[in-house]
């Protein structure tokens, strides 16, 4: 049974996709050891997540709501967003797939020249579609009325068309093994081809996919060459060491960016 404020706790959860402890024990007027008793206690249920300094919907089979994903960690992403695309210079190539991270991309790519970005994700054509300087191709598909990705077989035959300088791609959960997963398998057959047709494969994802779980495998952290994210633990930092991925972490203020190859904007 689930007090009064567990019930509340879980409503806000559901509505944002991540609570706090600091905000919770200032709603609810009660010392930050009592809200985290409340959260273990709902974590113990499988309710919730713990992530740092709160926790999350859990799901290991059902991804969020894309409303309530956009809002998770919404500053960690535009962070991520802003050192990816340093990254990518003018006149370049690139796909970008689905997930409110790469959206964020998406948008800090908006300061670039003589762009070809093709996409798997109607909000990414929709940001990018008005700007002379990007040109966007979408992909054909099954459209998922949740978050507009277009996934299937017809966009995994479109995608393989291309082959391109740069990917961009996101995951919903990265296991400690180095692991990339995702929920629905259809998105996964396309972001398998987007990282089999890209010359360099940017992963870009926030730290609070180390404390998710989700059921299908998109591949592993040596496919990729640069790994962009706030914060990761030391296991995943030696992942990278070991199989020469470029690990970019914005969260620590002194973040390790490559030099743009084509004089990117600042």
């Amino acid at each position: 049974m689930l007090s009064n404020r567990q019930m509340q706790i879980m409503e806000t959860a559901k509505r944002s996709g991540r609570v706090l402890v600091d905000d919770l024990a200032a709603r609810f007027e009660v010392s930050l050891q009592t809200i985290r008793k409340d959260l273990n206690e709902l974590c113990e249920a499988r309710m919730l997540a713990r992530v740092h300094g709160g926790a999350i919907l859990s799901s290991g089979v059902e991804n969020v709501g894309y409303d309530a994903r956009r809002m998770i960690a919404a500053d960690e992403k535009s962070a991520i967003g802003r050192a990816v695309a340093d990254l990518i210079p003018n006149r370049a190539s690139l796909f970008i797939n689905i997930g409110t991270t790469t959206e964020a991309v998406a948008h800090q790519l908006l300061r670039h020249s003589g762009l070809m970005v093709i996409t798997n994700n109607i909000n990414v054509a929709t940001a990018m579609r008005p700007y002379p300087e990007v040109e966007v191709v979408i992909a054909g598909g099954v459209v998922r009325r949740s978050d507009g990705g277009i996934v299937g077989e017809a966009a995994v035959d479109f995608i393989r068309q291309f082959k391109v300088d740069y990917a961009v791609i996101g995951a919903s959960a990265i296991d400690a093994d180095g692991s990339l997963l995702d929920f629905d398998y259809r998105e996964v057959r396309v972001a398998q081809a987007i990282i089999g047709n890209a010359r360099n494969v940017i992963l870009a994802a926030d730290s609070s996919k180390f404390d998710r779980s989700a059921p299908v495998r998109i591949g592993h952290l040596d496919q990729v060459q640069t790994f962009v994210t706030d914060r990761a633990p030391s296991s995943i930092a030696s992942i990278c060491r070991e199989a020469k991925v470029k690990l970019v972490e914005t969260g620590d203020g002194d973040a390790d960016h490559a030099d743009p190859a084509d004089g990117a904007a600042a």
